[in-house]
């Protein structure tokens, strides 16, 4: 099983583009240590080789600790006894096989052989024993393995585009005084941002739009808002500013990335913080794609609103994933508190959210809004479109308020058509 694992990971990546690993710090010794296998690796390149001894090293100390730490036998070919004689010799055997396997690539890139090169690149996946033995360090050194033969893979043959992958990272980076979480994938120069709605992140809010938007075209970006998803601590609050504290937060964090334009997905509280980072930073944002948003509360509203605040009445599917994610007692407190966060608004003039922002927004809009969504009116999707210049609104009959999820394909295709 942990074969087969590996295999597919590494053909995922390679396909792709793998992503990016910095080289880990090198151990006492590893140097000597190399130094004294140089010449077994005389045709191999300067990341070749380095790849090939990570792997090895990790390989050797792993076994041999284990072993002196337990006593017993990792393996009928690591018996307790001579233990690090024995690590030695496997270890031989490991990296002579990659090395094959690295020349073997070189060899079918020459031939202009895609299929061969990827076999190659299969042999180099890590047994499953050796998975075991290094955990998440050898999953490290997986990627970085791939991440070195990215570029002696890679030929104007080797990018197929109806079957382009690329592995999804996950990172934590400084934004405005708090550490902000995110994930990325793909590698296309449109930039585009989804935003989450209400205790929402990337990992409940946009699981489909993460795995299948294009790669090719687009960089995905899924963020978690202060105090949601692994964005925290701090714990969540609600004053009455925090959209536009949210929408601060998500501009700054695609500049502190790098971005130099951004379009932008954003559902329910997603959507108005959306709105809101298109009016006040409009040479940013690109264009937009908008559905289950609303830019004022109503009396209707509030009704909806105070009928979720228990959240023990919540269907288990949509209850589960945020329980699991948060723990009961956040998951709970943190939704009591955004439906008074957001009854707050009815007390300011017409119930204004960003109603008064509407016709700052700029860019392309589209309003995607389903016609049975229970939690946003259909009235709200229809003032929007109304305020908000030169924007589309498309219903969707069967759609609900998470539409983007239930119908995700269709959803998809028409975000793409869109932003392109």
């Amino acid at each position: 099983m942990g074969e087969g694992v590996c295999v597919c990971v590494c053909v995922c990546v390679c396909v792709g583009g793998a992503g990016r690993c910095p080289r880990l710090p090198e151990p006492p010794g590893y140097p000597a240590w190399v130094e004294a296998r140089q010449s077994q690796w005389g045709d191999l390149e300067p990341q070749e080789k380095m790849s090939c001894a990570q792997v090895s090293w990790d390989h050797e100390s792993s076994l041999c600790q284990e072993s002196a730490r337990t006593g017993r036998a990792i393996g009928p070919s690591i018996p307790a006894e001579g233990g690090e004689r024995r690590a030695a010799r496997t270890t031989t055997f490991r990296w002579t096989t990659r090395a094959s396997a690295f020349r073997a690539a070189r060899a079918a890139r020459a031939r202009g052989d895609l299929q061969g090169s990827l076999h190659a690149c299969c042999a180099l996946a890590p047994p499953g024993s050796m998975m075991v033995a290094l955990g998440n360090r050898g999953a490290r050194r997986l990627r970085f393995l791939l991440s070195a033969l990215k570029s002696e893979i890679y030929g104007p043959f080797a990018r197929p585009a109806a079957t382009f992958r690329t592995s999804v990272t996950s990172a934590k980076v400084a934004v405005n005084g708090i550490h902000l979480h995110y994930q990325q994938t793909g590698e296309g120069d449109h930039a585009v941002l989804l935003l989450p709605g209400m205790l929402g992140c990337g990992e409940t809010d946009f699981g489909p739009q993460i795995k299948n938007l294009n790669k090719k075209l687009f960089t995905v970006v899924a963020w978690d808002p202060r105090g949601y998803g692994h964005s925290r601590p701090p714990d969540r609050d609600y004053p009455v500013d925090f959209f536009e504290r949210d929408a601060k937060d998500a501009v700054d964090l695609m500049k502190t990335l790098k971005f130099k334009k951004v379009s932008l997905l954003g559902w329910s509280d997603g959507g108005i913080t959306a709105l809101i980072a298109a009016a006040k930073y409009p040479s940013y944002i690109h264009r937009m794609v908008i559905w289950g948003a609303n830019a004022y509360v109503s009396k209707e509203d509030e009704m909806i609103y105070q009928g979720i605040r228990d959240v023990s009445k919540w269907s288990e599917k949509i209850r589960k994933p945020l329980e699991t994610l948060y723990g009961y007692d956040y998951f709970a407190k943190t939704c009591e508190k955004w439906v008074d966060g957001m009854k707050q608004f009815k007390h300011l003039p017409d119930g204004n959210i960003c109603r008064h922002l509407l016709p700052l927004v700029q860019c392309p809009t589209l309003i995607v809004h389903g016609a049975k969504d229970p939690m946003v009116p259909r009235f709200h999707a229809d003032f929007i479109h109304k305020h908000v210049k030169g924007s589309r609104l498309h219903l969707m009959p069967e759609g609900k308020h998470n539409l983007h999820l239930r119908f995700a394909n269709e959803f998809n295709k028409l975000a793409e058509d869109f932003l392109q």
